[in-house]
């Protein structure tokens, strides 16, 4: 099966989990209206093949559950995505391996390297169809209006690709797009991501900067994109390693710049540093309306696309929404990296509820006084994205993270609050947290809910509540006596837990 948008497609139908849509609809509020109760309930990905005002169908809900994230990343389960981030933390490895068996792991990952580099396609599908000149016209492509308080329509799932002017080094980022006519859009980027620090460099010597637009490419790649990790290497390296191979690229016709070959639609173009226009309000991952901001004016010359192109789309809010879900999959690469960032850490959790990177709990094996700060503190200058973590709760290695109950149990019967909990003050943060009472500065809170030791606290620790073992074994032998053989008791799955949503056809 290809590996690309529409052998994703492919394998979603053959695996029940596509509904193809005929009836018309219009890319204006109406398909994120559907899509945004189906994803809610848990429901397959949409193919709307009838849009109104355009001549292409629209994909949306592909990423709706971590189930088809796996699938997108030739996994099956949430767990296996652990296997990548093992791969992607062995490639950070300073030292050299002390041991045969760590040589042969490092081998296997440098092997992995070589088969993960990318190809070339000189005759790319993305070019099937050229379009330039007066016949370019964006509204063709059927960009959807998600909320009725948003700007415009937008491009959500477009990998938006430059590169820094001096080392010819490209940077592949998902940025939100506003069409602002026919043949310019604004890019809303923060100031820290790659794209912007290829701007400002452009500037610096008074250059125009060149911007592609891959749109409708493989979920796989966008995963990678969507991976802000410290390794030096490229994206499309991080897509080769993820799925087995190296992605194939193509030279764009007008700029200097590559993109996946089998993407659906590539826009070519470029940014005069300066050139601003208003950009937004648009609903966003916060759950509210976003500001107006000046963003970057990209004016497009050139749009290639395959023949009978598919439009890839999905839009930001309140979890759940498609980048919850992709969030939840990429805690499970991070974690594997951020354990050896952070050696005390045995695991942590981003909790969907919390927007997937506010709030942060993270299991530690305690061994000396004032550890549980000191995890806190390196979570958030482990990885750029943990910047914006607001609340950092901390607990034992026993809790388990996944499951709130336990969660909630630590907090309340491990934490004084004057003791436990810490603050740090005006801190760089996330301009979209209207919570904070100046935009782009807050605090963040860590919380020590592990079990406290001298000289954390003066006084004896009370001792857990077991069951005693010897009636727990008699139990277990008599529990048929007792007539209750067939009772089918379990537990709910804490490592899913809160994210398991029924699935309607």
């Amino acid at each position: 099966m290809a590996r690309d948008l529409r052998g994703f497609i492919q394998l979603l139908e053959q695996r029940g989990q596509l509904r193809r849509i005929t009836a018309p609809v219009s890319p204006d509020l109406e398909i994120a209206e559907i899509a945004n109760r189906v994803l809610a309930g848990g429901g397959p990905a949409l193919l709307f093949e009838n849009v109104q005002g355009s001549a292409y169908p629209v994909a949306i809900n592909l990423l709706g559950t971590v189930e088809r994230i796996c699938w997108a990343m030739n996994r099956e389960h949430p767990l296996e995505l652990e296997a990548l981030g093992q791969k992607l933390a062995m490639l950070q490895q300073l030292k050299p391996p002390k041991q045969l068996a760590q040589a042969i792991n490092f081998g296997k990952v440098l092997f992995d390297v070589l088969k993960a580099k990318p190809g070339r396609d000189r005759l790319p599908a993305c070019q099937q169809v050229v379009i330039q000149g007066d016949d370019l016209d964006l509204n063709q492509i059927p960009m959807i209006r998600p909320y009725p308080g948003d700007a415009g329509k937008i491009i959500t799932l477009g990998l938006v690709i430059t590169k820094d002017c001096e080392t010819g080094t490209p940077n592949v980022g998902v940025y939100r797009l506003q069409l602002q006519s026919k043949t310019t859009m604004t890019v809303h980027w923060l100031s820290v991501r790659g794209g912007a620090r290829h701007l400002r460099k452009a500037a610096e010597r008074g250059q125009k900067l060149e911007v592609a637009i891959a749109l409708g490419v493989d979920p796989l790649i966008l995963m990678a994109a969507a991976t802000p990790i410290p390794v030096d290497l490229s994206e499309w390296l991080f897509a080769g390693l993820y799925g087995g191979s190296g992605v194939t690229l193509a030279k764009c016709k007008t700029v200097d710049l590559e993109v996946p070959a089998d993407s659906e639609f590539v826009l070519e173009g470029t940014i005069t540093p300066g050139e601003v226009l208003p950009d937004g309000p648009f609903g966003d991952h916060m759950g509210y309306y976003g500001g107006v901001e000046d963003s970057p004016l990209i004016r497009f010359h050139c749009l290639t696309h395959r023949q009978q192109p598919i439009y890839l789309t999905t839009f930001s809010g309140r979890p759940p929404k498609e980048e919850a879900m992709m969030a939840i999959a990429l805690n499970r690469i991070y974690t594997p990296i951020l354990r050896q960032q952070v050696p005390e850490i045995v695991d942590f959790f981003l909790p969907m509820e919390a927007l997937s990177y506010k709030a942060a709990v993270i299991a530690i094996d305690k061994a000396y006084p004032g550890q549980a700060r000191r995890a806190a503190l390196a979570f958030w200058s482990a990885l750029p994205q943990f910047t914006y973590t607001k609340f950092v709760i901390v607990v034992d290695k026993d809790i388990n993270i996944r499951d709130p109950r336990q969660v909630v149990w630590a907090m309340t019967s491990k934490v004084d609050p004057v003791r436990d909990v810490f603050i740090l003050p005006h801190t760089p943060f996330d301009t979209l947290d209207f919570a904070s009472e100046r935009i782009g500065l807050g605090g963040r809170m860590g919380i020590d809910a592990t079990t406290k030791i001298p000289p954390e606290t003066d006084h004896p620790w009370g001792e857990p509540l077991v069951s005693d073992p010897a009636m727990a074994a008699q139990v277990d032998r008599r529990w048929a006596e007792y007539g209750l053989a067939d009772l089918q008791l379990g537990e709910v799955d804490p490592n899913l837990f809160g994210y398991e949503m029924p699935r309607r056809q």
